[in-house]
């Protein structure tokens, strides 16, 4: 059983650890709000941040399809742009995830650290894994500071219009 299944065993655990790490990621009142109501149209941010790091999770689990990876990390990262977040701030909820993900799959699988494995071949399987799975999440933060990028620049060329008609020019 490789590590992209037990990840995928772990789905609802794991969606559910990260999304509260990155509610938590807010000011306290604004943390218990995402957390607590359900309904996505009283929970814009929260509906958006739980459906965004779910289809991340799918393509990050799955094959990494690059425009429902940019859609996904959208949802998120413009609404953290909007809200003033640093560049690292905004694009964390990746790490998040990452971290997320390894600490379930270990806390529920030991034998995935243990140093008793029947083979090396079972050793190499679950190394070259670990390195799929990190180079995997290296391209998703990649892309995340491209959007974060392109969100900032939008927001700046809105400022910059507003500030235009204001001033008759």
């Amino acid at each position: 059983m490789g590590l992209y299944h037990k990840i995928r065993q772990n789905r609802k655990v794991i969606l559910e650890r990260c999304f509260n790490l990155i509610a938590d990621t807010y000011p306290p009142a604004t943390s218990s709000s995402l957390k607590q109501e359900k309904d996505r149209f009283l929970n814009p941010v929260g509906y958006n941040i739980k459906s965004g790091i779910e289809n991340i999770f799918e393509e990050l689990t799955g094959k990494m399809d690059l425009s429902r990876l940019i859609a996904a990390l959208e949802n998120i990262i413009k609404i953290r742009a909007v809200q003033g977040f640093s560049p690292s701030e905004a694009i964390g909820f990746i790490f998040i995830l990452k971290n997320t993900v390894l600490q379930t799959v270990l806390d529920v699988d030991h034998s995935l650290y243990n140093k008793e494995y029947n083979t090396s071949e079972e050793k190499d399987v679950i190394v070259n894994e670990f390195i799929e799975f990190g180079q995997r999440i290296d391209k998703i933060v990649s892309m995340a500071f491209d959007v974060f990028i392109k969100c900032r620049e939008k927001i700046h060329e809105i400022k910059i219009k507003d500030m235009k008609g204001a001033y008759g020019k």
